[in-house]
């Protein structure tokens, strides 16, 4: 970024004043391609539907295949004149799915009439999750996009990262009733606003050493969305100095559908002080 570095070693009161202008400037680049990223035709935003497979056959209308359990694992039945692709894979007949979806799911493609679609397939905790997404979502067509908190230089904040001894696993909820998801937790960022101490627990994000965080805060159901924002924080230094750039703070895809299975933060991750910062609730919904 090109604006003020910041000193994780400084209060926010006492940082070096940034160039506002460009710090908005930034954030604005920033939040374009973030929002073009959430518009991908075949995104999670053109989810059409969300079906939970069990031992009886389920169609869904415009996605080849009747779709089921078999001895626990997922198995599509594409009649004659039905086909999916993987890849540049075809599927004809009666495909078995569970090695496919072993690592993180598939996304089978299909044309409907010209329509171009993906039926993605995938395990949610001990579920196996069906949520056909296509190319003509009347939402996708006419998203308005994301409002936000004016970028705020206030609002971004040194933090300390202390590591656990070990990586450990971490269970937390999701807005779909019964499911769980489960993240590496790393360890917990310590950061100060207006003189008080905070922490937030921190899970495993890129490749890169970033980690990233599930929050809540006062602003939740009042001006931003209520059950959760997301946050990237860049790779701790040596000593476990970062920054913690709240304006970033990101809506999941469940702020936006009901076609979402999207984690909730960890009962320590909610912040009783309102973080009037990134972005906000989204004016229209998929329901």
């Amino acid at each position: 970024m090109s604006h003020t570095t910041r000193d994780p070693h400084l209060s926010r009161e006492e940082q070096p004043g940034p160039d506002t202008e460009r710090f908005a400037d930034d954030w604005r680049s920033w939040h374009q391609a973030h929002e073009k990223g959430r518009t991908d035709p075949l995104g999670i935003l053109s989810a059409t539907g969300l079906y939970f497979l069990d031992d009886d056959p389920l169609r869904v209308d415009g996605v080849p295949g009747s779709w089921r359990l078999v001895d626990g694992q997922p198995q599509v039945d594409l009649a004659p004149g039905e086909t999916l692709t993987d890849g540049c894979q075809e599927l004809t007949g009666s495909v078995a799915l569970g090695e496919r979806i072993a690592r993180g799911g598939a996304m089978l493609g299909f044309d409907d009439e010209g329509v171009h679609g993906v039926a993605e397939i995938a395990w949610r905790g001990s579920s196996v999750m069906l949520r056909p997404r296509r190319s003509d979502s009347a939402y996708l067509a006419h998203f308005p996009g994301t409002p936000a908190y004016p970028a705020d230089p206030r609002w971004v904040v040194p933090a300390h990262f202390d590591a656990y001894r070990e990586v450990h696993e971490e269970t937390v909820g999701a807005v779909i009733d019964g499911l769980q998801h489960h993240f590496d937790s790393p360890g917990v960022l310590t950061f100060t606003i207006d003189g008080t101490d905070y922490r937030l627990t921190a899970f495993t994000g890129g490749d890169d050493g970033s980690l990233t965080v599930l929050m809540r805060d006062a602003t939740s159901g009042v001006t931003t969305y209520p059950a959760s924002r997301t946050l990237r924080v860049a790779a701790p230094d040596a000593r476990g100095d970062t920054v913690i750039d709240f304006n970033r703070a990101t809506n999941l895809p469940c702020a936006y559908t009901d076609f979402a299975t999207c984690p909730l933060p960890p009962v320590e991750n909610r912040l009783p002080i309102a973080v009037e910062a990134g972005e906000k609730l989204p004016v229209s919904r998929v329901s």
